[in-house]
């Protein structure tokens, strides 16, 4: 199964969600920055909550966002959906290569996937893939059932924090 969905409703610059067997999902998106731009975007904790919030889920908030993005940091996310009831993420980074790669554990719960993202320089352009292993075929359909329908949106955000980055400190 591999789709291309793009967040604007046109092809500019598509994200492709790709199943691959029982246990992976990878999803791919080439951005008009490069890699060190982008690497930026995931790794600042002031910049990845502008765009990790799927827009069109309404109340949802990122309340808290702790990121320590190197090879043995802990990450928290903790998002809230309008009540006062939060949900929180967290897991810790198992490889951390600045501009590169990404790799990181999903702790909230026994069925969590390794993801990983890697920045591929293309001459000023990147091609993000977003890699998640699950440890089960029933988790990754629950991802894709879940969570996973947001990327596309999701890395359409990123596409739009990223145009304007050039402004940015």
């Amino acid at each position: 199964m591999t789709r291309h969905v793009d967040s604007a409703g046109g092809m500019r610059n598509p994200t492709s969600v790709e199943r691959r067997g029982d246990r992976e999902l990878v999803v791919t998106r080439t951005f008009d920055a490069p890699p060190s731009t982008v690497y930026r975007a995931w790794s600042q904790p002031e910049l990845f909550q502008r765009w990790w919030v799927p827009k069109s889920v309404p109340g949802m908030s990122l309340v808290s966002c702790e990121l320590d993005v190197r090879t043995g940091g802990k990450y928290r996310l903790e998002f809230a959906a309008g009540g006062s009831d939060t949900m929180a993420f967290h897991g810790k980074y198992i490889e951390v290569v600045p501009n590169e790669r990404i790799v990181w554990t999903n702790d909230e719960g026994e069925e969590g996937a390794i993801t990983t993202v890697t920045f591929e320089d293309l001459g000023g352009k990147t091609l993000l893939t977003f890699h998640e292993a699950y440890p089960s075929q029933e988790a990754l359909e629950e991802a894709l059932q879940g969570s996973a329908t947001a990327l596309p949106e999701q890395l359409g955000q990123l596409g739009d924090l990223l145009s304007g980055m050039e402004d940015l400190p």
